[in-house]
């Protein structure tokens, strides 16, 4: 389900020829996502350009992934976020919770 590359010592994670994420794939997005923490430190980020549908269980997806992430050391970022799906994360108070960035350039930068 997710494409991985290594960029600057951070993994970059990306739905692999996906534009939602949704209750058809948010349970093996999320056990990727939670297998890639079950080393400890490890740096990702959920790269979500092009993805312009998420239903409830995607932003359980995310939750589960920062769950996962500070169990270990971790940390989990967002970024490439569509200006109508950060409009849901302000609605759901996420955007307190997770980190969103509107470029993947400043969300690698805010690991340094």
């Amino acid at each position: 389900m997710l494409e991985i590359k290594h960029m600057k010592n951070i993994l970059v994670a990306r739905l692999k020829d996906r534009d939602r994420l949704d209750e058809k794939i948010a349970s093996p997005v999320r056990d990727e996502l939670c297998e890639l923490f079950g080393k400890p430190n490890i740096r990702l980020v959920l790269d979500l350009d092009g993805v312009n549908f998420i239903d409830s269980s995607g932003f359980g997806v995310f939750l589960a992934a920062m769950k996962a992430a500070g169990n270990n050391n971790g940390q989990f970022k967002i970024c490439n976020v569509s200006s109508e799906m950060v409009e849901l994360f302000k609605l759901l108070q996420l955007h307190h919770v997770l980190e969103i960035y509107d470029r993947l350039e400043a969300c690698l930068s805010s690991f340094d």
